[in-house]
């Protein structure tokens, strides 16, 4: 342990273990069997963590596949502050602006039955990536991992079709631009989600009006939309009502060509988890019950969570923080010490270590020396 150190890396491993279920104050209390860690150190932990430096799990032969997919969503974090307390605006209706976005994304080669019997299905290889990625900038470095992973784990020339499952949002499009050869899919929860809002105040005739909109979708034209929207429009009476006619259709046509890959190739292109691994890999932590959040926080801990994830190992995790603190010895980049370096470092490590181990060495009592003397002659005949 270095100085000013109280945490082995077992226990620093155990804590981010425990935090990235539990809250800051219960995981402080769990990571120490004598003490409580407490939670404002659990905080400063989780800020200081590094994820650029934690390398992938080594693939020593690329993967070949005919299809992968990539899902995309998000989750919105409620936040204590902006960045610091006290800086939240609040709008006329008094509520806070007070929402942070935590991004998702995971790479699956497939669906499969959990077992030949089972009901249940689950991902084949996925992999995780999250974190707020604010920003173009931010956006297109989150895309630049998805890519590099992608590279690193498959044989691309194999790959046929890469899917991208998404609700529309400008950053998931945005993959498209990152990665070549991507087909952008939406996901059929925000269609059905959105079809029942344009159709839901119609009543007996909603249903039939949904299989005529599912139609124009799938093997009609953009204008066969509109004609069947402006009909909905004109029997629609509350203005709420007609806004949210208007949104649907504006989502539509937005997504067209989207949607129709989702409507026609249904064999191919796989259905869209996204919202349920929101729930169980960020909500589940970190908004399903009411919290507060900094911005750094979210990041680290939406990291932090993908990274539990992907059966990353805390100790690794830590080890790796560690190794990026330590400085170098001059001269260690070249691999080369000078001797006057050399006798630096020496003194140096004399007076914080030279007293304590002459003192170890100079106090031996007689009776200690004789006993050392009298065991080294029986073990040596």
């Amino acid at each position: 342990m270095g100085p000013h150190e109280r945490m082995t890396e077992d226990a620093e491993a155990e804590l981010f273990k425990e935090v990235a279920d539990v809250s800051y104050r219960k995981a402080g209390a769990e990571c120490s069997i004598q003490s409580s860690v407490s939670k404002e150190t659990v905080k400063n932990k989780i800020h200081a963590l590094d994820f650029s430096k934690v390398s992938r799990p080594c693939v020593y032969k690329k993967r070949q596949v005919k299809y992968l997919y990539i899902d995309a969503d998000e989750d919105h974090v409620a936040l204590q502050f902006q960045n610091e307390k006290g800086d939240l605006q609040v709008n006329k209706q008094g509520c806070k602006s007070n929402c942070a976005i935590a991004k998702l994304v995971y790479v699956y080669e497939g669906i499969e039955k959990e077992h030949p019997k089972s009901k249940r299905h689950r991902l084949v290889n996925t992999y995780y990536f999250s974190g707020i990625y604010a920003g173009e900038s931010g956006n297109a470095a989150l895309w630049d991992e998805v890519y590099h992973y992608l590279e690193d784990t498959y044989d691309l020339d194999h790959v046929e079709k890469i899917f991208l499952n998404g609700d529309g949002g400008n950053w998931i499009k945005a993959g498209k631009k990152k990665i070549s050869g991507i087909t952008y899919v939406l996901d059929g929860f925000h269609l059905q989600q959105y079809l029942m809002r344009a159709t839901s105040h119609l009543l007996e005739s909603a249903g039939d009006t949904r299989r005529e909109l599912n139609e124009a979708m799938r093997s009609g034209t953009k204008k066969d939309l509109k004609n069947i929207f402006a009909g909905i429009y004109s029997i629609t009476k509350s203005e709420t009502g007609k806004e949210r006619v208007k949104r649907s259709e504006r989502y539509f046509l937005e997504n067209w060509m989207a949607i129709k890959i989702r409507l026609n190739r249904r064999r191919m292109v796989k259905g869209c988890s996204a919202e349920g691994h929101v729930s169980h890999v960020l909500s589940d932590r970190m908004s399903s019950r009411p919290m507060g959040w900094s911005i750094t926080g979210t990041d680290k801990m939406a990291h932090l969570r993908a990274y539990q994830w992907n059966g990353g190992d805390m100790l690794e995790l830590v080890r790796a923080q560690r190794k990026m603190e330590q400085p170098k010895a001059a001269g260690a980049e070249n691999d080369v010490i000078s001797a006057t370096e050399m006798l630096s470092y020496e003194r140096k490590s004399y007076s914080e270590l030279g007293k304590y181990v002459e003192s170890i060495s100079h106090h031996l009592s007689i009776d200690s020396k004789k006993k050392v003397w009298f065991q080294s002659q029986i073990w040596g005949l």
